[in-house]
């Protein structure tokens, strides 16, 4: 909660700052509707660097339709509130064909100061775009701080393979021991949320990031994520076993060794060398008897399978981005 409240007061500082610097500035070099810079600095400024600058691109190209359109519209009916309705019929039917809604407001109370000079002269066009130029320019310098909060996102890394790793110490437990802990529910359940803190803290790094490359803790915590959903359906077969077939001690202790080894570096090569020679003796271990015995070998190779399927995730991560 406090690293929110101290988020909170830096935004607002910000946004407060970039907008008294973009209407003093407009003031100072004798603009008309200063104020106007300020609203244009506040609007600009995004939750990410590569947002706002995105977001700045995408109005300073509607801001020039806007300009065409309005142009015509004072041409044909005046500057008169009628123009500007045209103006607005046609200028919001362009934003949302293109996705511009967020430029709509801030582009037409610029353009609603032609209205109110009754002139579109060159001295005004000229005005309104230093308008423009002056907020959205301090806009983007205002978001320039922002850079990639690698401590937080480790910490998340770091939390996300603890969780894995207890679960599948649980469930390699419960194989043997008949039952499998329900604690587990609440260890999912902390796990789905810490990969999801995870994911946005990976998402808000990369949008402060002017280069492209960097998608490692993107592309780590998605891979976490589609592992998360693996370990949900291992965790479902390992709960229907209600005996412990001869061949489960040693899917337990495999599964026991893959908690231990869980971590960020592990490329999972020799895990899965392992799973294969797994693999090989329970195929060759002799066919079950009794028909309890024969479902609950079945349910250990359908836990084979999502194993397997877990250690291929990491290994295609590891050949991509390590």
């Amino acid at each position: 909660m406090k690293l929110k409240h101290k988020q909170i007061l830096v935004n607002t500082i910000k946004i407060v700052l970039a907008a008294v610097i973009s209407i003093l500035v407009a003031h100072f070099i004798g603009l008309n509707y200063a104020i106007s810079t300020g609203i244009v600095a506040m609007l600009t400024i995004q939750p990410t660097k590569r947002e706002t600058i995105e977001t700045a691109i995408g109005r300073f190209v509607a801001f020039i339709i806007a300009l065409i359109i309005a142009f015509i519209s004072f041409k044909l009916f005046g500057f008169t509130i009628f123009a500007f309705f045209v103006y607005l019929l046609f200028f919001v039917v362009v934003c949302q064909i293109f996705g511009w809604t967020s430029a709509m407001t801030m582009n037409s109370v610029l353009i609603s100061h032609f209205v109110s000079a009754k002139d579109m002269g060159m001295a005004t066009v000229i005005n309104e775009v230093l308008i423009f130029v002056i907020g959205v320019g301090t806009g983007i310098i205002a978001n320039m701080h922002l850079r990639k909060n690698v401590d937080y996102i480790e910490e998340l890394k770091e939390t996300t393979d603890e969780h894995i790793k207890t679960i599948l110490k649980q469930m390699a437990n419960g194989i043997v021991d008949h039952n499998v802990s329900e604690d587990n529910n609440e260890l999912f359940f902390e796990l789905r949320n810490h990969i999801r803190n995870a994911k946005n803290v990976a998402e808000e790094n990369y949008k402060n990031q002017l280069r492209r490359n960097d998608i490692f803790d993107l592309e780590y915590i998605r891979m976490r994520d589609r592992q998360y959903h693996v370990l949900v359906e291992m965790y479902k077969f390992a709960r229907h076993l209600d005996a412990t077939p001869h061949t489960a001690k040693k899917l337990s202790d495999f599964m026991l060794e893959m908690s231990v080894s869980y971590h960020r570096d592990n490329t999972c090569e020799v895990l899965m060398e392992h799973f294969v020679e797994m693999d090989k003796y329970m195929k060759a271990a002799p066919l079950p008897v009794e028909r309890n015995e024969f479902e609950n070998r079945a349910t250990l190779f359908g836990l084979m399978r999502h194993m397997e399927e877990f250690l291929q995730l990491k290994m295609d991560f590891v050949k991509k981005f390590m």
